[in-house]
């Protein structure tokens, strides 16, 4: 068992870091050797598992990552942008794999992460799931054989306490679809229409956000021309598929050399 890759999971109290630490607690190719969280939360210092509600693991939570990350060969990461670009820089003293989930980052953030891969493997993606990377890549090869006088649209929704918008995956699907047009997406997109907004400017890329309920994950890629209309979409209804893409990225990335990577890297797409 000792050969196995050891993980430590960030955010352990979180709904991911919870669903990862079971994930990983109950694989036979990976062992969870340490749990992060931030300084004064109630957690810290009690065995994960209890603290969870169920049996001892036999890990303590910690809220020194550098600690942690020094036993570990990976560190999966459901957290902040603040927080994500901070644990790459230790994961990458440790030269440990980071696993990044985290969305709403911004360029000062991609920057860090950048930086921070000259050391270790970074592999991030706004969507870890295998079915959303599938519809990314479709994205991007149907927004490459229709012409600009097809309009595209992203709707994406999620549960009520999602705090970014539009989503990581949305801004990930945008980013393909501009790619297969090939056009920048800063300057394609269009998000937020309110009022009067004008007629729709060609070859945009819009972006609309719902919040609601305890929505897991939609989303649609809407190709529109006059007369008719293609559909892409994916619906996650568990976030264990976020869990499991995290985990198989974090064992993937143990023998790769430094630099950033994301989820088509570790889907072979």
């Amino acid at each position: 068992m000792t050969d196995l890759p050891g993980i430590v999971v960030t955010g352990a109290s979180g709904r991911m870091g919870q669903m990862l630490v079971k994930l990983i607690a109950g694989s036979d190719k990976a062992r969870l050797v340490g749990c992060v969280e931030r300084a004064g939360h109630g957690w810290i210092g009690r065995d994960i598992g209890e603290a969870m509600g169920g049996a001892a693991l036999g890990v303590v939570v910690t809220d020194d990552p550098l600690e942690a990350f020094a036993q570990a060969q990976a560190v999966v990461d459901f957290t902040a942008p603040a927080a994500s670009v901070e644990f790459a820089a230790l994961a990458a003293q440790a030269r440990a794999v980071h696993v990044v989930g985290t969305t709403g980052l911004e360029a000062e953030h991609h920057r860090r992460l950048d930086l921070a891969a000259h050391h270790a493997v970074i592999i991030q993606a706004g969507n870890m799931s295998l079915g959303v990377n599938l519809l990314t890549r479709l994205t991007q090869k149907v927004a490459q054989a229709l012409d600009a006088d097809w309009d595209i649209e992203i709707v994406e929704a999620h549960h009520r306490m999602k705090v970014d918008a539009p989503s990581g995956t949305a801004l990930m699907l945008g980013q393909a679809a501009a790619a297969g047009r090939n056009v920048r997406l800063e300057e394609a997109r269009v998000a937020g229409r309110d009022g009067i907004t004008g007629v729709r400017r060609a070859g945009s890329i819009g972006f609309s956000a719902i919040r609601g309920g305890d929505v897991v994950g939609e989303h649609d890629v809407i190709f529109a021309a006059d007369g008719e209309r293609v559909v892409l979409r994916h619906l996650a209804t568990d976030r264990q598929v976020f869990a499991r893409g995290a985990l198989r990225a974090a064992i993937w990335g143990q023998d790769k050399k430094p630099g950033r990577y994301d989820m088509m890297d570790v889907l072979g797409l």
